[in-house]
């Protein structure tokens, strides 16, 4: 009988290498992607489908120094508005209900998130970024971006 391949003893391997984890939907991995004003790819990561999307911001932001950061309610963390607003940007995050100390947003700017919307609908038409078939997550980060070069060759 066949055994599964462990961590080896440095720390490496398993499925967090590979951008592999359990979340509400299942076993998949979750795409984050940092888009232009026009809609176009800037940035792209992988991670493991368990983890939070704030504790990849800073990777998405890491050398920027955009003038409109715009995100959802799952990237409500002062610390991260901070950050944006230390590099001169303007932070367009919605808090949740929950937060006693409401922020304040630009309401017609927060409407221009629908540039990522659109973006992923187009990246979802391809189906190998729909479906990862991919076993490694360098090999499905390499489709992700030839899928983003056809986007941006568009």
């Amino acid at each position: 009988m066949r055994r599964r391949g462990g961590k080896k003893v440095d720390g490496t391997g398993g499925q967090d290498e590979q951008a592999l984890g359990r979340s509400r939907g299942g076993f998949g991995t979750k795409i984050h992607a940092a888009v232009s004003g026009l809609g176009l790819p800037v940035r792209l990561t992988l991670s493991p489908g368990q983890d939070a999307d704030i504790t990849h911001a800073d990777e998405l932001l890491d050398g920027f120094a955009p003038a409109v950061v715009i995100g959802d309610k799952g990237y409500d963390k002062q610390a991260l508005v901070d950050a944006i607003e230390a590099r001169g940007g303007e932070a367009v995050v919605p808090t949740l209900k929950t937060r006693k100390v409401q922020r304040e947003i630009d309401t017609d700017r927060y409407k221009d998130r629908n540039l990522v919307e659109r973006f992923w609908a187009t990246m979802k038409v391809c189906r190998r970024v729909a479906t990862r078939y991919e076993k490694t997550a360098r090999n499905f980060l390499a489709f992700v971006h030839v899928a983003a070069f056809m986007i941006l060759l568009r």
